[in-house]
């Protein structure tokens, strides 16, 4: 199972929403980056990509996000992720209410006007919003008959934000905390900027919306007096879960956010049936699957599209991103990328896989080894301080210590073929291109230059030249060339007391 915090559920027919739209056209200068606010990411995902996946999963009839700030690299992001987003440009005129407008303008010049039905209005920037809280508003809307339902929370700190009066059940207004009175920055609920609307009164009301204001917007809010005014219902939903309506505008609250996605996300997977030792030190992106009975160990970090089966252990202090977990394996301080690692294997500890390791069943990447583009077969060993790349290993092969593949040449990468049932000495290097056959040998410290016949044993030996009184005669002085000397007088006086006396040859 997915241990997203979120279970993405395709609401009832009946409060299928016309439209939805997502607000994400905004600079978000306090994030001070180069890089649009919307895009920032947590929990494995950027800001928007929660936000449109939660509005998808309400399968409404029209999905539209509203882009303007660094358009190009917004909308190429929007794209990738979800191809039949309509996009939609705000123009000069600013405001939220001006960028709803947009976005029916958008739909309309496709000849498909939000004419009846729910309009839902959502932001890019709320990245813990679930399609259940959204599919829980569209209901609400719809069993009041109102024109207008608003989304809300309550604080114990409201302050700066927008209060929301009330008479009874209704909603009479939404005062900004700078026009508030005394009285009214008392009220505890604020407005979450999340609604839905009848779609007809939205479209009527928005025409209604003017700049004539000090900050010279047209604010959607506009439209809840608007709709008040002429007699229509504004209502109110009001969410315990404060979370689900926060967004991110710098990096402190970009961090608060994905610090609570995680806790929710190790929540679910514990609840799942998954082990985790040590939440506080334990990240897991929301696009992580894991199996029951894993087990998760401190300071381990799941990324991206992780899979991890069951019975697997991970950890400690490992980071995983994009790697599938066979059942039962065992991964220790390992930092892994675009690995496969198959059921019952062992890597680590202090092992670095790199994107293309596909380790087979029972497999073992041990310690201090690093492996990239190599293909390891069922119950083969790469035990300890080596280095395999552009590499296939056949099965049960034992490769020794110090081993490496020497794949470059300066300008290409060669390949290393090693077959089943081969055991290499320590200190060998495989320069490829070159093959190994089935159950061949190695000696120690051989430079593996040519084919390896079956069941033959490869050596590179070469005659020891010892070049003696080298280290007295090149190094004089050194504290080598006095342990030399004083180990060859040492030599010399056990010979000579050694040597046979007089009598002794009697």
């Amino acid at each position: 199972m997915t241990n997203d915090c979120r279970s993405f559920h395709v609401p009832d027919t009946d409060v299928r929403p016309t439209a939805v739209i997502v607000l994400a056209a905004g600079a978000g200068t306090r994030m001070k980056s180069r890089t649009p606010k919307i895009l920032h990411s947590l929990g494995g995902r950027s800001m928007i990509e929660h936000s449109l996946s939660a509005a998808r999963a309400l399968d409404p009839q029209h999905l539209i996000a509203v882009v303007r700030h660094q358009r190009e690299k917004v909308t190429a992001h929007i794209t990738a992720h979800d191809p039949s987003v309509l996009l939609a440009d705000q123009d000069d005129v600013p405001g939220t209410g001006r960028a709803v407008e947009c976005a029916l303008e958008a739909l309309a010049a496709q000849g498909t006007a939000a004419e009846s039905g729910t309009v839902v209005v959502t932001y890019g920037d709320v990245p813990l919003l679930t399609p259940e809280l959204l599919s829980e508003l569209v209901a609400e809307h719809q069993a009041t008959g109102s024109a207008v339902t608003v989304l809300t929370t309550e604080l114990d700190d409201p302050s700066g934000y927008g209060r929301v009066l009330r008479s009874g059940d209704e909603v009479v207004g939404i005062v900004e905390q700078k026009d508030a009175d005394e009285s009214q920055r008392l009220v505890r609920e604020i407005n979450s900027g999340i609604y839905a609307f009848e779609a007809a009164a939205l479209t009527e009301a928005l025409k209604k919306v003017s700049t004539d204001n000090a900050q010279g917007e047209k604010y959607l809010t506009d439209v809840l007096s608007i709709a008040r005014a002429s007699g229509r219902r504004v209502s109110a939903l009001v969410t315990q879960d404060r979370w689900q309506v926060e967004g991110a505008n710098d990096r402190v609250q970009l961090q608060a956010l994905g610090a609570e996605l995680n806790r929710r996300t190790i929540l679910t997977a514990m609840r799942a049936g998954t082990t985790v030792i040590d939440p506080a030190t334990t990240w897991v992106d929301s696009t992580v699957t894991l199996g029951e009975d894993t087990t998760l160990l401190p300071g381990t970090q799941l990324h991206g599209s992780t899979q991890i089966s069951r019975d697997a252990v991970i950890g400690p202090d490992s980071t995983l991103r994009d790697v599938t977990v066979g059942e039962g394996a065992q991964i220790t301080r390992t930092h892994a990328t675009g690995a496969t690692i198959g059921s019952g294997s062992v890597v680590g500890p202090f092992s670095y896989l790199r994107p293309g390791t596909v380790l087979g069943e029972d497999g073992k990447i041990g310690a201090f080894y690093e492996t990239k583009n190599v293909t390891v077969g069922r119950g083969s060993k790469l035990s300890h301080l080596g280095y395999a790349g552009d590499a296939t290993i056949g099965e049960y092969s034992n490769i020794g210590c110090g081993n490496i593949t020497a794949n470059y040449d300066g300008e290409n990468k060669h390949r290393t073929v090693i077959g089943s049932h081969v055991r290499t000495s320590s200190n060998t290097v495989f320069v490829a291109p070159v093959e190994i056959g089935d159950g061949a040998y190695t000696g120690a410290g051989a430079v593996v230059r040519k084919y390896v016949p079956p069941g033959a044993l490869a050596l590179s030996v070469a005659p020891q030249r010892n070049a003696d009184g080298w280290v007295q005669a090149k190094r004089p002085g050194s504290a080598a060339a006095d342990a030399a000397s004083a180990a060859q007088a040492a030599d010399q006086t056990r010979n000579h007391e050694d040597a046979p006396t007089a009598t002794d040859r009697k």
